[in-house]
């Protein structure tokens, strides 16, 4: 059973030789974010207490990304959201797709954007993605989202981006 995981493991976690890593050029001019609606400071006060109202929120989301990204830590958000959009997949190919592109950005050791799961959690999610499925990344995305309500949330409302929101 054992060899059997290795192996499959082992299939999934290959590069097929005919993968071409294209470039995509960064426009003159940075595109300007869909528009979202800035929210009420009454609605931006909830999100003191709810990381879920908070992510759940367009705005919300892009302003907590901005101030990850301002403490080098928005592989957490990014983990997140990747996991909410693999979720979504209905076709079991694009979904093994998904899962392998989540694991070599996020969760394998030395990934460029290695999101901060324990030993046991890393196991776990490796075991879950030999046959992927909706919930394959589940106790991984636990994890972080704990982790940014624990730690990241209170930063996040005593900074700037947020005094901005309430005012």
């Amino acid at each position: 059973r054992a060899k059997e995981i290795k192996t499959k493991l082992g299939t999934l976690l290959q590069k097929p030789d005919s993968t071409i890593d294209f470039i995509i050029p960064y426009p003159e001019k940075p595109e300007k974010p869909p528009k979202t609606q800035k929210p009420s400071p009454e609605e931006a006060l909830q999100w003191r207490d709810s990381l879920e109202k908070l992510l759940q929120n367009p705005y919300g989301l892009a302003s907590f990304c901005s101030f990850l990204r301002s403490e080098f830590s928005e592989e957490n958000a990014e983990f997140w959201v990747a996991c909410e959009d693999y979720k979504k997949i209905k076709s079991p190919v694009k979904m093994a797709e998904k899962a392998k592109k989540i694991y070599e950005e996020f969760i394998q050791t030395e990934a460029p954007k290695e999101v901060n799961i324990d030993h046991f959690t890393k196991a776990v999610t490796m075991k879950n993605l030999v046959e992927p499925s909706p919930s394959s990344f589940d106790m991984a995305q636990k994890r972080i989202f704990a982790l940014m309500e624990k730690d990241s949330l209170p930063r996040f409302v005593r900074s700037e981006f947020y005094q901005e929101l309430i005012k």
